[in-house]
């Protein structure tokens, strides 16, 4: 763990592994449980593919240290901390992680649930190469913001929490922007501590989103 200054003088943890030789950063956008182990291990296995990555810990703002689980009582308080956080004072936290470790390189956006919806706000406000989402329960009520960097999105086809018809119209409306939808996947299908892990839909999108960082400049 390190800590990192946002730009209106917020300070957070972020979890960090800078391995040797990188060329280029990832910043992994948590989900509402924190950067919990889970989200730490997702930091983890993109430097092991080269990257310098980084998990700002965003409930920061409201509570430090927030690791949830994915079971009940988790799931609700985490709730309860993520109606508190705005989206501006997040993007400030998102900003610190990529300003900390664009000295290394190109940096890109992953973002999680939670995240998934602020990797699309990175790719409209933030100066970063290129930006995915998965899963993103808000990115439909901000469809209009268009994305300045490269983006694509992960959607699962079960998702009962971003219906089939709000992914229809996010992929309409902007058609330069791949938009991936995954059968028999459900939300959070990427997590493999949740019970809807989806581990077929998973390798397919991690593969996709190597492909389109390496793509857009972000090349370990």
């Amino acid at each position: 763990m390190t800590s990192i200054t946002a730009a209106d003088g917020h300070q957070l943890d972020a979890y960090e592994v800078h391995p040797d030789g990188a060329r280029a950063s990832v910043v992994i956008v948590q989900e509402i449980f924190g950067v919990n182990p889970h989200i730490r291990s997702v930091v983890d296995r993109y430097a092991s593919f080269g990257y310098r990555a980084i998990a700002p810990a965003l409930f920061d703002r409201i509570e430090r240290g927030v690791e949830f689980g994915y079971d009940e009582p988790g799931k609700q308080r985490s709730i309860e901390i993520a109606m508190q956080i705005a989206f501006e004072p997040a993007m400030l936290d998102v900003a610190a992680a990529g300003a900390v470790t664009a000295e290394t390189g190109p940096v890109g956006v992953v973002g999680y649930c939670f995240g998934g919806s602020l990797a699309w706000l990175s790719a409209a406000d933030l100066p970063v190469a290129a930006a995915v989402g998965y899963y993103g329960g808000q990115v439909h009520g901000m469809i209009d913001r268009m994305p300045a960097a490269p983006t694509m999105l992960h959607f699962g086809e079960l998702d009962a929490a971003i219906p089939l018809e709000q992914v229809e119209a996010i992929s309409a409306a902007h058609q330069d922007v791949p938009v991936h939808v995954y059968p028999g996947a459900d939300h959070g299908f990427s997590c493999d501590a949740r019970a809807t892990h989806h581990a077929l839909s998973a390798a397919i999108a991690l593969g996709r989103t190597l492909e389109f960082l390496t793509s857009n400049g972000v090349t370990p």
